[in-house]
């Protein structure tokens, strides 16, 4: 069964204040979008990529991908345009593969130094027969559920994790639940993510083991964060899994 991955590099990511949109932002001369199809290619379990992008950044993502020789990989990477959300990127992409008969696999390339190791993981548990696998982490904070200011509750912190990409679907699954969700008038229901989707269809989703480097980019910390992690790990960081 083929492994297709749909990179989510449409949005702006005004959070960031970059003069371009986030996934183009370079990180120690390598965009984030660049940095991300590279671990899907070094994953070794990725037959092809699709890079999600806005319609007006076309030409800036041909050439910049083009450069960095990502278009003469070993392995497919196209490019496929998004839509004004992510969800309607994320439905574009998935309506771009021509059958169902594969895995696919929904990242932001805003999680520029997700591990190939983590995709592979990912990968393997949904080829291995789960319909939706996401990785998590356990989540360090304490949480409380707040209304207009005022704390409601304290969730249980060991029954919680942070969840990271890439999410692992079963395709034919995935897009039957796209189209519900596109076609639903349940105005109380919006998908914060993938795997949401699939838990609204009822579909049991799995859990892998997250990687603390598959952190989202969103904020200048965030970048600072990642500028000095490549400063001190770039060898290692596109390391391929044995």
């Amino acid at each position: 069964m083929r492994v297709i991955a749909l990179v989510a590099a449409a949005g702006q990511g005004t959070r960031l204040g970059a003069s371009v949109p986030k996934a183009f932002v370079p990180l120690r001369g390598r965009s984030l979008v660049e940095r991300s199809v590279t671990a899907m290619i070094f994953s070794q379990v990725v037959d092809e990529v699709i890079v999600l992008i806005s319609p007006d950044m076309e030409g800036y993502a041909r050439s910049l991908l083009g450069s960095a020789g990502l278009f003469e990989a070993e392995i497919p990477v196209r490019l496929v345009h998004g839509g004004g959300e992510r969800a309607d990127s994320v439905w574009a992409g998935l309506q771009a593969i021509p059958d169902d008969n594969a895995v696919v696999l929904i990242h932001d390339a805003a999680r520029a130094l997700t591990p190939p190791g983590m995709i592979a993981r990912v990968a393997g548990a949904v080829l291995s027969g789960s319909p939706a696998v996401i990785p998590v982490i356990p989540v360090v904070d304490t949480i409380k559920k707040v209304l207009n200011d005022a704390v409601l509750s304290t969730p249980e912190r060991s029954a919680l994790r942070a969840v990271q990409t890439p999410q692992g679907f079963d395709l034919a699954s995935l897009r039957e639940a796209n189209r519900a969700y596109f076609s639903s008038s349940d105005a109380g229901f919006v998908a914060t993510d993938d795997a949401s989707l699939m838990e609204w269809r009822g579909v049991d989703v799995r859990t892998v083991q997250g990687d603390p480097m598959a952190f989202k980019v969103t904020t200048p910390i965030d970048m600072m964060l990642a500028r000095t992690i490549t400063d001190e790990a770039e060898p290692t960081i596109f390391e391929v899994p044995s």
